[in-house]
């Protein structure tokens, strides 16, 4: 479909900073502490699975919940024959247990994840397969738990991590990591992900991860009715924005729909302001040091996000609800816009069997061009118990088969550039044609490839101390120039 070495500029758009650990297609990491390197596998203390006992129920995942092996339920219809064409066969000799760690609880995503491991049962039918979702945070009760069970030697067979400084500073530096590099040499798959994002999963030569996918952060998804029976258009800038926004308001509609139960979600609003008033130039500037966060773009985007906040433009409920939530008003129509990564596609698509005709995307306002980039990985942790199973898993996330059987009801277009897209659904289509041609590449402070992670914590609690409180847009301004001195060297 689309061969991203020919179009990717990973280096320049991400690589902004290589720096410790931050979050997911999510949240913040609960705390700061640097992770110790790890003890010798011998010296781990056998400590239980995660629980989850604060997720709500409807989104929760049981740690200890063992994958049935039936096929792909609403998957690709790919599956055993496509594997073996690859040369990955069944293997009932497999025995023991797989962790699988992830945040991966509602919506699309959980219906991606679930497909892949099943195909991963079916490859593997004697193996008991732990699915050790924690929900809740966008990945920030995750974090807690996987940074204290890495701390005590105890990780699961392998976890959630973004490519770029999350995975790299957060646990390769930290010798959290068994290299894969043999693996990608076996498969011979080196060529079929693009290098510039093979840079982000290397480290002194070797290879720390296996890509599932590709996001785009930045998307402003709509509800179709709502906008016809007003006779509305898809906003296009933030001026554009406002002035729908009024109407709506008007009709008594939410026009905004925000997750502001987690911090995340509203300090990507603001990366998208940030983006429209200054440019992706000036965005990866000011993530890494390089601008001073008084600039006035970074005031306008501010002055921007007191307007939305203040004039009621947003659910009255946003601080108790989550992303999918917020999304979910989209389907109930209590809302008519969502700005959010794209999972949340993923979450419509699992929740509305009309929702390719039902609700609309584009760029959110002002980034058009753009592209946000998000990209999940998983390797294997130093001292995982089950290390044979977890290669025999990687490989299957490698593949093809795997690439487009998880990606297809994601939310999400594949990290190989070599796939079938023939099964692509319209929204990941358009997303790798504006992957194809965007003129900019940039990574988000909340996901761990913007910044680093102590800056993006703080941006993190300033934008959401902001919004609580949004008086003086300078004077925010002036709070993170402090933050950004201190926390970023520069």
């Amino acid at each position: 479909m689309f061969k991203l070495k020919s179009r990717l500029a990973w280096a320049a758009a991400l690589t902004v900073v290589a720096l410790p650990v931050m979050s997911a297609c999510g949240g913040a990491t609960a705390t700061d502490t640097p992770i110790p390197p790890a003890a010798t596998a011998t010296t781990a203390p056998a400590a239980a699975a995660p629980t989850n006992t604060t997720a709500p129920a409807a989104s929760a995942a049981t740690p200890t919940q063992a994958m049935a092996s039936t096929p792909a339920a609403g998957g690709s219809g790919l599956g055993l024959d496509a594997l073996a064409a690859e040369g990955i066969k069944p293997d009932p000799s497999a025995s023991g247990q797989f962790e699988f760690f992830s945040w991966w609880t509602s919506g699309g995503e959980a219906d991606g994840k679930n497909d892949l491991l099943n195909l991963y049962k079916q490859l593997y039918p004697n193996v008991k397969l732990i699915d050790a979702a924690v929900a809740g945070g966008g990945g920030n009760q995750a974090k807690g738990v996987l940074k204290t069970r890495m701390q005590a030697n105890d990780p699961p067979d392998t976890f959630q991590v973004h490519a770029g400084p999350e995975l790299i500073d957060g646990y390769v530096t930290a010798d959290r990591m068994v290299p894969v590099t043999q693996l990608y040499k076996d498969l011979g798959i080196q060529n079929a992900f693009p290098q510039q994002l093979l840079d982000l999963i290397t480290y002194k030569g070797d290879i720390y991860s296996v890509p599932s996918n590709i996001h785009r952060g930045n998307v402003l998804f709509y509800n179709k009715k709502i906008f016809t029976d007003n006779g509305l258009t898809a906003p296009t800038t933030w001026a554009e924005f406002f002035t729908v926004a009024d109407k709506l308001k008007a009709k008594g509609i939410a026009p905004l729909a925000v997750g502001g139960a987690d911090a995340w979600p509203v300090t990507m609003l603001f990366e998208d302001l940030l983006i429209s008033h200054g440019g992706p130039d000036k965005f990866k500037a000011l993530m890494s040091g390089d601008a001073q966060w008084t600039d006035p773009a970074v005031v306008d985007a501010l002055t921007d996000l007191q307007k939305i906040f203040q004039s009621g433009y947003v659910n009255t409920d946003y601080a108790a609800v989550a992303w999918d939530a917020a999304t979910g008003q989209l389907i109930k129509g209590t809302a008519a816009m969502t700005i959010m990564g794209d999972w949340a596609k993923g979450y419509l698509q699992a929740n509305d069997p009309n929702w390719a005709t039902n609700y609309g995307w584009e760029p959110s306002p002002g980034t058009k061009g753009v592209f946000k980039v998000i990209s999940d990985s998983f390797g294997l942790p130093k001292g995982a118990k089950n290390a044979t199973n977890t290669t025999n898993f990687l490989k299957l996330l490698a593949s093809k088969t795997g690439q487009v059987t998880f990606n297809l009801r994601k939310g999400s277009i594949p990290a190989r550039t070599d796939v079938d897209t023939s099964k692509f659904d319209v929204y990941m289509k358009d997303a790798a044609a504006d992957f194809k041609s965007a003129t900019a590449l940039v990574g988000s402070a909340p996901h761990g490839s913007a910044t680093n992670d102590a800056f993006a914590s703080a941006l993190n609690e300033a934008i959401n101390t902001f919004i609580g409180n949004p008086t003086d847009p300078t004077a925010a301004a002036q709070q993170l120039l402090q933050q950004a001195q201190q926390l970023l060297g520069k």
